[in-house]
Order: structure tokens, then C-alpha cells, then sequence
């Protein structure tokens, strides 16, 4: 039991779960984010609590691209399985050193545009990508939706999120190197539309999600339903 006792009772066992399991150690990506621009944590966690959201109750779910999984945790009360997969091994090396017991992600480095992912040929539920989609050359971006789809079941549903076109003017040089790829709301929702038979739009300005006029929305989601195989 812990020397330390708070004020209040209720929050005492925040001491002794600290006391037990010690501090969080973030990953680089979250780390160099409170570093420099706190807000941008909380943006991407909205991101990713919107998807968990919709994607509640699912069984097995693959996170394409992403990063260090940091994010990713926001999935873990809401779907049974969660496969994570990157294109970068420096980022699922992070993601693997900071993984924790009760946190059931399993890990992989894969690159998406080389062919679909399966795990033993078993397919996926749903999926979703966010923050990808841009970096990928436009060139590349049929091939890109469609590995995605065919890693799902029939039926099966996709989220994918990204910088609209329109915020770029906004964006910092080191996101605009980056960023080869962005679309405006609808070219987004036609492009999907071409391996989803249901699309729909949503918007995010900060971590507010909504469904407004689009060329105003700094931040894109479609959630596709019913892939094309």
C-alpha cells in the first residue's frame, strides 16, 4: 500500500496502479508530437476513436499503416482482434517495444501496394487506413484500394481518412513534402466508390466530426461498405 494518499479516496488507486505498473512510456510518434504541438495528439486520437466507434463489436479488423500503433489502443474495447501493419520496420520495431500484455495488437510489417494481407489466407471483417492515402503517388492509388479490398471478406466495410486537398494550404512544409495525394471530399468518395458499393462522407475540423460542406473540412473520412471483388 502506498505511502502517498490523495485528498480525495476515489483517486487513490491511480497512485498504486503508478506504483505497480510504472509510467507510460510513449512512442516516437506521440512523444514528438507533445514535444512540439500537444493538440496534434488529441486530433489523432479523434481519428482513431471515430473509427473504433463504428467499427465496434467487429471481429477482425487490419489497421493499414500504422506507424508506431499508438493509436491503435483506441481499437482495443471495441473489436476482438486487431492486425496492425506498416510499410516502415522502423516504426513496427517501436510499436513492438512499447507493446503491453493487455494490449492484444499483432504487428506486422507489410507494404500494401506489394498485394493484399491475410493472415494463413483468412480475410478480414473490416479495415481501415488513415493518414496513408495521401503518401501514396497517384499512380499507385488503384492498386492501394484495391489490395485493401481484396484483404476483406465479402461485404466487407472500410474507413479511410486523410487530409483534404483544400486544407494543404494550411499545411506545414514537412506535410507537404509528404502529402502527394490529397483530394477534395468528393474525388475521394468517387474514388472508393469504384471498389465499395456504399460510400459515405464525413468531415473533422480538429476533433470535431460533422457532416458539412466539404471543401471546409480540413480532415476527410469515407466509410465504405460492401467491397467489390
Amino acid at each position: 500500500m502506498s505511502d502517498y494518499k490523495t485528498k480525495e479516496k476515489q483517486y487513490q488507486f491511480m497512485v498504486e496502479m503508478l506504483e505497480q505498473q510504472g509510467s507510460v512510456t510513449m512512442t516516437c510518434r506521440p512523444s514528438v508530437m507533445w514535444r512540439q504541438d500537444p493538440k496534434l495528439l488529441g486530433f489523432t486520437l479523434a481519428r482513431h476513436k471515430f473509427v473504433a466507434k463504428m467499427l465496434t463489436g467487429y471481429s477482425r479488423v487490419l489497421e493499414v499503416g500504422c506507424g508506431d500503433a499508438f493509436a491503435s489502443r483506441l481499437l482495443h474495447p471495441e473489436v476482438e482482434e486487431l492486425h496492425a501493419i506498416d510499410f516502415d520496420p522502423v516504426f513496427i520495431e517501436e510499436a513492438v517495444k512499447h507493446k503491453e500484455p493487455d494490449w492484444p495488437v499483432n504487428l506486422a510489417v507489410h507494404d500494401i501496394l506489394s498485394g493484399p494481407y491475410t493472415i494463413e489466407g483468412d480475410l478480414f471483417d473490416a479495415a481501415f487506413s488513415l493518414d496513408v492515402i495521401e503518401h501514396i503517388p497517384p499512380e499507385q492509388e488503384q492498386n492501394y484500394l484495391k489490395n485493401i479490398s481484396s484483404s476483406l471478406k465479402p461485404g466487407g466495410v472500410f474507413i479511410c481518412g486523410c487530409p483534404s486537398l483544400e486544407s494543404q494550404v494550411y499545411a506545414s512544409p514537412a506535410s507537404k513534402e509528404g502529402h502527394i495525394n490529397c483530394k477534395s471530399g468528393n474525388d475521394l468518395k468517387k474514388l472508393l466508390s469504384q471498389y465499395f458499393e456504399h460510400t459515405f462522407l464525413f468531415g473533422m475540423n480538429d476533433e470535431v466530426l460533422h457532416t458539412g460542406f466539404a471543401p471546409m473540412c480540413h480532415y476527410l473520412f469515407i466509410l465504405a461498405v460492401g467491397n467489390k471483388r
